[in-house]
């Protein structure tokens, strides 16, 4: 990475980053699995995360609800954990009904294994705005979503029209817009501390070789929410701009990357900056690719320096 570094900033390739505050969101989301019967795995498990975190854990062989994380675990609520078990248990009897309506329905009663996921959820910004959703798949393919909108069940398999025309929305809609958003902001309460803590992310820009895409790589941050753009001159580019998906760090915190795939040239007669936009920053910060290739090219000659000497002392201790 260290000289990779080094061939931008000798192309005059000026790469830096900024801090910008975007609002916070927080998240509550079930998986549901369930499978036919015949099989060492459970037949029905539930998973609820909270802000991308697995927080709540049930399956139809313990019929326990198990909570994964402390700031749950330390909540003085027995009554809610109650109910929450409940629910997990109606879940489970309603989900293995859903697969056997499934099943009639596509005509696969006799074949052995197969799998009915749901996943259902909701969304809450700090202004109060409201999201929410519930869909299904089948085998790894999409089976049915609810459209919020209409408040109609929308088929992507011409099989299961008679169950979006049979089957109520209103169950799902109550628990999105009224139950989930009730249940993040009481999660919230629990672990704000956690939850709304703010961790800052560290932000690498490195390039293979002088051909080779610009990658702007953040990762450390929490909140999950945030954007990486890319400016030329000091104007946004939206083109030759390739944005990753974010992911889960082991610690709790995200990732994300953006890939700028430009020529040399391009490099070399333009200014790139690479903007991060998350809710931890403070407008202005800037980390010139300068200083990082200092640091780095340092820590190369140090490594240099090491496997040098290495090297002399094994050919002394020989005799060579």
């Amino acid at each position: 990475h260290s000289c990779s570094l080094l061939i931008t900033v000798g192309l005059n390739c000026v790469l830096k980053t900024l801090f910008f505050i975007v609002a916070a969101t927080h998240s509550l989301q079930y998986f549901f699995t369930t499978v036919t019967p015949g099989i060492s795995l459970p037949e029905f498990t539930a998973v609820g995360q909270v802000d991308a975190e697995q927080a709540e854990y049930y399956d139809s062989n313990n019929r326990t609800l198990v909570l994964k994380v402390n700031w749950l675990k330390k909540s003085d609520d027995e009554e809610h954990w109650k109910m929450k078990l409940q629910s997990a248990a109606n879940q489970e009897e309603l989900n293995k009904s859903l697969l056997s309506e499934v099943l009639k329905l596509l005509n696969q009663t006799k074949q052995k294994f197969h799998t009915l996921q749901r996943m259902t959820g909701c969304e809450l910004d700090d202004d109060g705005s409201k999201r929410g959703y519930d869909q299904f798949g089948y085998d790894g393919e999409d089976l049915v979503r609810l459209d919020l909108n209409s408040e109609t069940w929308i088929a992507a398999v011409p099989q299961v029209l008679p169950f979006t025309q049979t089957s109520s929305t209103q169950p799902s809609i109550q628990f999105i817009q009224h139950a989930c958003i009730n249940w993040v902001q009481k999660y919230v309460k629990y672990g704000k501390s956690v939850l709304e803590r703010k961790d800052r992310p560290e932000v690498s820009l490195f390039q293979k070789n002088s051909s080779s895409p610009v990658v702007c790589h953040a990762t450390g941050f929490f909140p999950k929410a945030v954007m990486i753009t890319w400016q030329k001159n000091g104007e946004d580019l939206n083109e030759d701009v390739e944005l990753r998906e974010t992911l889960p760090n082991q610690d709790g915190t995200f990732q994300k990357r953006s890939i700028l795939t430009v020529s040399p040239e391009e490099l070399k007669n333009n200014n790139y900056t690479c903007v991060i936009q998350h809710m931890s920053g403070v407008a202005g910060n800037r980390v010139s690719v300068g200083l990082i290739v200092g640091v780095m090219v340092g820590a190369l000659l140090l490594v240099i320096i090491i496997c040098a000497a290495v090297f002399i002392w094994k050919r002394r201790s020989s005799g060579e």
